[in-house]
């Protein structure tokens, strides 16, 4: 993590593997993220029926597969047998308004047509966070601890404690501790994971970070590094570069992701980049690479 901090210009990482690029949030994504130039990998983690770690953003499969239902109410082995690209059609998440054809990937999890050379069938499934660790143990992997709703549709704070929980466990039995930064937008899943974590690298949750950034009382924990920030927050620019500068005076540096679909080029990344920004959680993995070559 360390070094990764140190590099001297902005950090890369890709947002979900780069899901603008590749199928969201798999061992296809992530690896091809790596082979584009990718310094760090972005992703979020939640729980299967059975308590296993998995790396997918949403609630549901819906968006990303072909099956419907809650991450929670599938086992992992469930979960790692559905067509995680079924839906992907190149430069952006999801479409599902377009022709068959236009779904790159489709079937190759589930056999229908042969993977690109180098990759198996597995790496169009969801994945688990210890096989996107063990396919990556050179790599800093930034990790969302998501927040599961309650059958009221309410955050679930018990349920993101206990993904944090799990988190803290894996990252320990991998050791990875000195190379994985957690993050969540709940400070509460912050504070249990910190306390499971000591030794790992964190950034402050919304509220901290709010009250940082309009002064009002706030407390970062020892272990917080990097702010993780959008450009925008409730329609108000929040990464300019009197932020910045005010962030890193008081030894932060600031990752920023994305907010909208537009900002993903390589012209928003350099304006970032002048900003003085520390790094870039990027949805196109060539062009935020891109962004940090010089002009020609």
């Amino acid at each position: 993590m360390e070094e990764l901090l140190a590099l001297g210009r902005p950090v890369t990482l890709a947002h979900a593997g780069g899901d603008y690029d590749a199928p969201h949030s798999t061992l296809f994504a992530f690896t091809e993220a790596i082979v584009a130039g990718i310094d760090a990998l972005e992703m979020d983690v939640r729980l299967s029926s059975d308590g296993v770690l998995m790396v997918h953003h949403d609630e549901t499969v819906d968006r990303t597969t072909d099956e419907t239902g809650r991450v929670d109410s599938f086992t992992a082995d469930e979960l790692a047998a559905m067509d995680n690209a079924y839906w992907f059609s190149g430069d952006t998440w999801v479409d599902k308004s377009l022709p068959d054809e236009s779904y790159l990937y489709r079937g190759i999890r589930t056999g229908q047509q042969p993977p690109p050379d180098g990759y198996t069938a597995d790496d169009f499934g969801i994945a688990t966070f210890r096989q996107v660790a063990e396919r990556f143990p050179g790599h800093v992997l930034d990790v969302e601890i998501k927040i599961p709703d309650d059958a009221s549709g309410e955050p679930n704070l018990e349920a993101a404690a206990e993904i944090a929980r799990v988190l803290a466990d894996e990252i320990n039995d991998l050791d990875r501790s000195q190379s994985v930064i957690a993050v969540s937008f709940a400070d509460e899943a912050m504070a249990a994971f910190r306390e499971f974590a000591p030794e790992v690298a964190t950034s402050p949750g919304t509220d901290t970070l709010v009250a940082w950034y309009t002064g009002a009382d706030h407390q970062f924990a020892p272990q917080d590094v990097v702010f993780q920030a959008p450009p925008f927050f409730e329609g108000i620019e929040v990464l300019t570069a009197d932020t910045i500068e005010r962030a890193r005076a008081d030894g932060f540096g600031i990752w920023a992701w994305m907010d909208a679909s537009t900002q993903e080029t390589t012209e928003f990344y350099r304006r970032l980049i002048a900003l003085g920004i520390d790094g870039i959680i990027a949805s196109r993995n060539s062009e935020v690479v891109a962004a940090l070559a010089p002009p020609d």
